[in-house]
């Protein structure tokens, strides 16, 4: 891989964009990625239409829509992880999707066979405020 990391990442959120564009005619109003050793983390924000958001707010609609995105993600991703392949230079061996339905949000994750564990913050933490890993596994 030739690339820097944020180029990789910047790419990567352009094919995710357009690959949401052309499964649901919708783009995200943006998208990050966030990218380690073998994990890479797509959100998109303002992935969801008016229509299922409106839908959402009881949790029976919030369940259909869900299921709906994951259903959608499962049978159409692989141009995706396609893409994730050709920019990054690794296949995609694990791929998942989860909706955060009434604020609009979908997160994707693709893994080299570790777990994901992905929690969506009710606000935004300025960046400078994280860092490091877990004690016994430092780089």
């Amino acid at each position: 891989m030739n690339q820097s990391k944020s180029t990789v990442a910047q790419e990567i959120a352009l094919a995710a964009s357009t690959f949401e564009q052309r499964r649901t005619g919708r783009s995200p109003k943006s998208v990050t990625v966030v990218l380690t050793e073998n994990t890479l983390v797509i959100t998109l924000h303002g992935a969801l239409s008016e229509a299922e958001k409106a839908v959402a707010k009881d949790p029976a609609g919030a369940a259909q829509v869900q299921e709906f995105h994951r259903q959608l993600f499962a049978n159409s991703s692989e141009w995706l992880r396609q893409e994730i392949k050709r920019v990054g230079g690794v296949e995609v061996r694990e791929a998942a999707a989860e909706v955060e339905p009434t604020a609009g949000i979908m997160v994707q994750a693709f893994t080299s066979g570790t777990v994901v564990q992905v929690f969506l913050l009710a606000r935004g933490v300025p960046s400078d405020t994280w860092s490091g890993t877990e004690p016994g596994n430092q780089s």
